[in-house]
């Protein structure tokens, strides 16, 4: 059987699944607890699998992976670890139990409105909605990155019908059945990226004589000031970008909106004890596979992952890989990445439409003194899921048809350390500090999204920061470092500003953090007690 005709049936097979997921579970989404949050009763394993696959899309299988693979070579892999023990372990032990304590006490259903109800502030609320519109949706839209090539490898038909398909058959199982119907579809596209990533390896390492010999022909690969062995050694040729790569991708989970709504919706205590486990080594393997397998890119440097200039096309790396491996590896492959794409895109839009719909459109009704039944808001956020899929759709197919448009590459680039800036030191000492004044969390807002746009017209060549101060100029070389540290600023400024700022009323952030002092009983089993 040709590989075209392989993947075609693998295709439908998975499209038809989802779909019957989707459908299936539409009583549970009926009320907006369960279309948003799965009713704060899903298992260990959908919690642990939604927040593996929304972590891990095509843009880390194609994009990440074919490009720090080969910056770094196989020290790529550490990016991999990273994520698993400080994205995926770190992030469960440190976030996961209080956030799903303190979001169930102040009934906080998204991010903007735990900001809200947290810091006392309407305000802090509704700008957190903003941030979460503008950056989520490039974000969203960069997921369909790296697609065109996968599918131009098998079927040679257009990018758009590429974007329609995932866009159409994504928005139809969300807009059924919300967030069950997403965690159920992310547990299964899961599985598939477990094996397909698993038996990628195999076969790139393989179809190389094994691992011994793919890494000698790897370390014969010449870099700057290296005769050989730079691609092959521990930390690779750039150490220190190596590091900014790791903490970006890795530190910047616990600041974005779709990644920490995976904890509100956590069933119980042991449930976050296997989602931890389930998550970490999920991690591990997906993740850790994707910058692993990437690191032997430069053993399939062939004219094709080159432009006309002579510039390398990373999204070409891993397609390169593929076209020399069997078709039912390569049909698995198609499958995987849309899997993973579509796990994450479904999740994308499920934050962005419930964050617009609760924390914009529902407080702006009230000031009318309309109120929106449990119905209308769930029916609301279906057509923005349906809204925000478009946009998304609009902006990869207008980039991929008009790369003059750098603009928008650049504002996709920038995205998640705007985010994740702007989010992560807030969020977290918000959970563990009574002490975090409202004007630390604004300067830290002003902060992310500020170094961000700073960023991003540098990058449009808007902006030259060639006379910068050392420190600024190292700072903005790109969005990698741009990111990295400003989510480490934010940690700094938060607990700083604090300090010489305006404290919230201590009774009611006591009410706040009673949550955490309420007495519950357990077995002996599960704990030995005094």
């Amino acid at each position: 059987m040709s590989t075209q005709a392989l993947s075609a049936i693998l295709l439908v097979i998975f499209l038809a699944v989802m779909i019957y997921v989707g459908y299936s579970t539409r009583k549970h989404a009926t009320d907006v607890n369960g279309f948003v949050l799965g009713g704060r009763s899903v298992g260990p394993w959908l919690t642990a699998f939604a927040f593996g696959t929304s972590y891990f899309s095509a843009v880390i299988f194609v994009g990440y992976a074919g490009q720090f693979g080969w910056l770094f070579g196989l020290a790529a892999t550490w990016a991999g670890l990273g994520n698993a023990f400080i994205g995926s372990l770190l992030a469960w032990n440190i976030l996961g139990r209080r956030t799903r304590i303190m979001t169930q006490h102040l009934d906080a259903k998204t991010m903007p409105d735990f900001f809200g109800k947290r810091f006392s502030s309407v305000g802090l609320k509704i700008a957190a909605s903003i941030i979460v519109f503008i950056f989520l949706i490039p974000y969203t839209a960069s997921l369909y990155n790296g697609l065109s090539s996968l599918f131009g490898l098998v079927f040679g038909v257009p990018y758009w019908v590429v974007i329609l398909i995932m866009a159409v058959f994504t928005g139809m199982y969300v807009i059924f059945g919300g967030y069950m119907a997403t965690a159920i579809n992310d547990f299964i596209q899961g599985i598939i990226m477990l094996f397909g990533i698993s038996a990628v390896i195999l076969a790139v390492i393989k179809d190389n004589g094994g691992l011994l010999s793919a890494t000698q022909k790897l370390s014969e690969v010449p870099a700057d000031g290296w005769t050989g062995g730079a691609y092959s050694s521990f930390f690779g040729p750039n150490p220190l970008f190596l590091l900014f790569v790791v903490i970006l991708t890795s530190l910047g989970t616990w600041g974005l909106p779709q990644m920490v709504g995976k904890f509100y919706s956590i069933k119980s205590e042991k449930d976050i004890h296997k989602g931890t486990v389930i998550s970490t080594v999920f991690a591990i393997i997906v993740a850790g596979g994707c910058y692993f397998l990437g690191g032997f890119g430069r053993l399939y440097d062939a004219p094709g992952i080159y432009s006309e200039s002579g510039k390398v096309l990373y999204d070409k790396i891993v397609p390169s890989m593929l076209s020399t491996l069997s078709p039912i590896i390569v049909s698995v492959v198609i499958v995987l990445v849309l899997s993973a794409s579509m796990s994450t895109l479904s999740s994308l839009v499920l934050t962005s439409s419930s964050t617009f719909t609760l924390d914009v459109i529902k407080p702006s009704m009230a000031k009318k003194n309309k109120e929106m039944s449990e119905k209308n808001q769930v029916a609301i956020m279906r057509i923005f899921i349906v809204v925000f899929i478009i946009f998304s759709a609009v902006i990869a197919v207008i980039k991929d048809a008009h790369p003059e448009f750098t603009f928008i590459a650049q504002m996709m680039g920038v995205s998640w350390g705007a985010l994740a800036g702007a989010f992560l030191a807030p969020f977290l000492y918000g959970l563990y500090w009574k002490g975090v004044s409202k004007a630390s969390v604004v300067v830290c807002f002003i902060w992310g999204t500020g170094l961000a746009t700073v960023q991003f017209f540098i990058s449009l060549n808007v902006i030259d920061n060639q006379s910068w101060p050392a420190f600024m100029k190292f700072t903005t070389q790109n969005s990698i470092y741009s990111g990295a540290i400003a989510m480490i600023g934010g940690l700094i400024l938060v607990p700083i500003v604090s300090l010489f700022t305006k404290k919230l009323n201590k009774e009611e952030v006591d009410n706040m953090f009673v949550c955490y002092d309420t007495i519950v009983k357990v077995k002996e089993v599960d704990s030995l007690g005094e």
